[in-house]
């Protein structure tokens, strides 16, 4: 224990307020010290010595680290300064050499020279330049016309006169600078396993008067780059290595890290490096270097050991003398513990407990009887009955209770009494007795304890109340709500609806379950034994989800439309049991098969309108093989009258005039399906042929409008699932008001045309197909682009605004999505561009789909 300073020794007086205005403040900290009990002050003594040693160990610890940091910034920052400037070596080095190239194209691509001076220029730039190791002339069509290599090349990887740049990297890299007009690198990806030196590649195009007239090829050696492009100083320094994309090591060795590094404070001796990409090549060419030193520097020092081991030892010796220490306080503080440890149950016990003796008399109360009676031990210890906390409109009842506590007549389950606290207010109480036996084993008494029951009362109150008004709503619920047991024909619940529809047996239940399709015990007997539990036969992944789905079913008997929601639950007694929720949904069918019909109806109907639209032109299409029939049939004619018509000329006339009814044919036949009314019918769809035809029929209204048609497909579009005639109608509504666009806009010849558009694109993570029509139009006010698809609304006088509502509701039918917008040139619009886009067909969609192979058109022919 310490000793404290009597505070009436000498010293200035504390008393007085000048004292604590002047008093320096250690004062305030010895008087807090001094208010601290004797227990926590030895534990304060005993932590200061570890308190210090940790914070010396925690400072030479942050000095080390602190220097170690720093070592090693310096060094990143020279690693860095020293990389960046041989990379502008590097990236000087090829500048240079792309200039010589891109001279040497422009000479061929002026034709100042021919194949043979272009192989004795080549060998003059190989034989000076070490990096370039080979270059080739190809021409727009890929084939090298003329090449020279250096004699380092392996012969697997020199180019031959008349060789194609047809496949692989090489040949997609020729592809775009043909597109783009601009030099091109390439950093060919290497193979696992391939042997053959990497060569980096640069393409320069041949520009003769803005046309493309071919390549120059030049290779360069990655090794040779990284030999000769980069000062040796900067090499005698570091490991320097060029990696590509990928992080694949094309030339140099880089270092090896250690097998069992050390890490001392997260000081672990890593490899100092850096790397950064080589410009103009970009990603594809990384220059990576490593510090060849990396060590541990000061933290190695005999000074950090020597310190180390010391604060070690010494906080050794104070972790005893604090051990010993603390072991001391704990057996202190366990003999007060054990002191207050009986005090501390009784009080914290939140039942009331009540001791009497024999005669009744109350002997003892906790705090918790009095906290709930409101009276304290002083007014309740002695009191014989009447008690001060019975009610007195109780005082009969309860003296009979005591004197059946008293007579040994006890309750095992206790009873419930009504208690008065001392404000005179009541509550509800369970009493539970037993018999006091002391340590001799002789019956002194009686305890009781006193549970407040009060708000298990309230609310076992509110749930039947709950329960009533919860029977109430389900009753009057206009569903139909049935609960059975799985394996079991007994119905638990069901409501008033149900009872209505289906009486009060299990068979409406199962029915429905049935109809419906809802996994229950009946339909899973026969599964196999993988996908089943071993409860109720029902499989695992259904039982621990809530909810089994909908489905919409057609009830005979009661002539209406359900829809059937189930799910699964615990009834009261534990059973697994199913829960079925049946809705009358007959009104909303009927509006959607309403809706349906009146939105085929419609679509008919733009057809129609369309049609009717595009007569006049059909009309002059079909005058022309009409008028060429009479031309061909008046000449035979003529001609037998004249007995010069040979056989040949017969046969010519013959073939000529079959072709030219055929071609009208053709011309009435597409014009029959589009017109024709016809349920949708999804199918796999090829876009080339959806396309054509879309065009072969828009085609007459734009020669009419004097309009040009021009489309582009990309190759190889896989099949979408999808209605041809609906979608052939949305192609030729968005190319008829494209060329309507155009006429209104008063466009020059030269400047009146509609281009489409067909690609492959994604959106939102699923691929699919774009259509797109581009006009040369005026484009479309902002206040039209938002109404654009709102039915009836239109900017034509005569039209219905029905049109673009109907392409929009037909594309969305197939899960696509359809949009427009203003094509501009700097601020000026220049046309209008509509598209919609369309999912490819999921491979399960092949197998449902009919077959087409022997007829490609499924349009009924003429």
């Amino acid at each position: 224990m310490h000793s404290h300073p009597d505070p009436s020794s000498s010293g200035p007086d504390t008393a007085s307020p000048a004292f604590y205005t002047s008093a320096p403040p250690v004062h305030w900290w010895r008087t807090w010290w001094r208010s601290l009990s004797p227990t926590r002050q030895d534990r304060l003594a005993a932590l200061a010595p570890m308190a210090a040693v940790a914070l010396f160990l925690t400072a030479i610890l942050v000095a080390f680290w602190y220097l170690r940091a720093e070592e090693v910034d310096r060094e990143q920052e020279a690693l860095r300064r020293d990389v960046e400037y041989a990379q502008q070596r590097l990236r000087l080095r090829l500048l240079e050499r792309q200039e010589q190239v891109m001279r040497l194209a422009r000479d061929a691509a002026n034709a100042d020279i021919g194949p043979t001076e272009f192989g004795n220029r080549a060998e003059v730039l190989i034989t000076q330049y070490p990096e370039l190791q080979e270059l080739s002339w190809a021409t727009p069509a890929g084939k090298i016309l003329a090449t020279h290599a250096a004699p380092t090349v392996a012969s697997e990887q020199l180019r031959q006169v008349g060789e194609a740049l047809d496949t692989g990297e090489t040949a997609e890299t020729f592809r775009t600078v043909r597109l783009q007009l601009q030099p091109v690198y390439l950093q060919p990806h290497r193979e696992a396993g391939e042997q053959l030196a990497p060569m980096l590649q640069l393409q320069v195009p041949l520009n003769s008067s803005g046309e493309f007239g071919g390549v120059v090829l030049a290779e360069f050696s990655v090794d040779s780059l990284l030999r000769y492009g980069i000062p040796t100083e900067v090499l005698a320094r570091y490991a320097l290595s060029l990696r590509d994309d990928r992080g694949k090591l094309l030339a140099g060795t880089p270092l090896q890290a250690p097998a069992h590094p050390v890490n001392w404070m997260g000081l672990r001796p890593k490899a100092n490096q850096y790397e950064v990409a080589v410009g103009p090549v970009g990603n594809a060419l990384v220059l990576h270097a490593q510090a060849y030193r990396a060590s541990l520097g000061m933290v190695g020092s005999a000074l950090f050991w020597l310190v180390g081991t010391l604060s070690v030892m010494t906080a050794w010796l104070l972790l005893a003398t604090w051990r010993h220490t603390r072991k001391r306080m704990r057996t202190q503080e366990a003999l007060v513990a054990e002191t207050n440890f009986r005090r501390a149950m009784e009080n914290s016990v939140l039942t009331g407990m009540r001791a009497l003796d024999l005669q009744g008399r109350i002997t003892y109360v906790n705090a918790a009887f009095c906290q709930m009676t409101g009276w304290n031990e002083q007014e309740l210890v002695g009191q014989l009955p009447p008690y001060p906390y019975w009610p007195d409109t109780d005082y009969d009842t309860l003296r009979a209770k005591l004197h059946d506590e008293l007579s040994g007549k006890t309750i095992h389950g206790g009873f419930q009494v009504r208690v008065r606290r001392k404000n005179s207010t009541h509550f509800d109480a369970r009493l539970y007795v037993s018999p006091l036996i002391d340590a001799h084993g002789q019956h002194t008494g009686w305890m009781s304890s006193m549970t407040d029951i009060t708000e298990p009362n309230r609310i076992r109150d509110q749930l039947a109340a709950s329960h009533e008004r919860f029977t109430v709503v389900l009753e009057a619920l206009d569903a139909s709500v049935s609960v059975a047991p799985l394996g079991s024909t007994e119905l638990l619940f069901a409501n008033k609806l149900y009872r209505q529809w289906f009486g009060s047996e299990a068979d409406g239940h199962l029915r429905l379950v049935e109809q419906a399709g809802v996994p229950s015990a009946h339909s899973r007997n026969h599964s196999t034994m993988d996908d089943e539990d071993g409860l109720m036969g029902l499989p695992t992944e259904e039982l621990t989800s809530s909810s089994t789905g909908n489905a919409e079913i057609y009830v005979t008997e009661l002539g209406k439309w359900l829809e059937v929601r189930s799910r699964y639950l615990s009834w009261v007694d534990g059973r697994l049991a199913q829960m079925v929720i049946a809705t009358d949904i007959t009104p909303r069918r009927l509006a959607e098969e309403q809706n349906a019909r009146q939105a085929e109806r419609a679509q008919s109907v733009s057809r129609l309108i369309t049609m009717g639209e595009m007569a006049s032109s059909v009309a002059h299409e079909l005058n022309q093989p009409l008028t060429a029939i009479s031309n061909y049939s008046s000449g035979m004619l003529t001609r037998l009258a004249n007995g010069s018509l040979t056989e040949d000329q017969m046969k010519f006339a013959l073939e000529k005039t079959a072709h030219q009814a055929q071609r009208a044919g053709q011309i009435i036949q597409r014009i029959r399906s589009f017109v024709k009314r016809s349920e949708p019918n999804r199918m796999l769809a090829n876009v080339n042929d959806m396309v054509e035809e879309a065009v072969e029929l828009a085609d007459i209204e734009l020669r009419r409008r004097n309009v040009r048609l021009s489309h582009h497909i990309a190759a190889r579009l896989p099949q979408v699932m999808a209605d041809r005639i609906l979608i052939e109608q949305v192609l030729v509504n968005l190319m008829k008001n494209g060329a309507e666009s155009v006429d209104l806009s008063n466009r020059s010849s030269g400047n009146r045309s509609v281009e489409l558009q067909v690609r492959p694109n994604m959106q939102d993570g699923k691929q699919g197909v774009e259509f797109a029509v581009l006009d040369s139009g005026k484009g479309l006010p902002p206040e039209v682009l938002e109404r654009l698809f709102e039915a009836f609304f239109t900017t034509k006088s005569e039209g219905m605004g029905m049109g673009l509502n109907l392409c929009r509701s037909i594309v969305e039918s197939h899960h696509g999505r359809m949009q427009a917008q203003n094509l501009y040139n700097g601020s000026e619009v220049t046309g209008c561009r509509f598209s919609f886009w369309l999912p490819l067909a999921h491979p399960k969609d092949s197998e449902t789909s009919p077959p087409q192979a022997n007829n490609p058109n499924p349009r009924t022919p003429v």
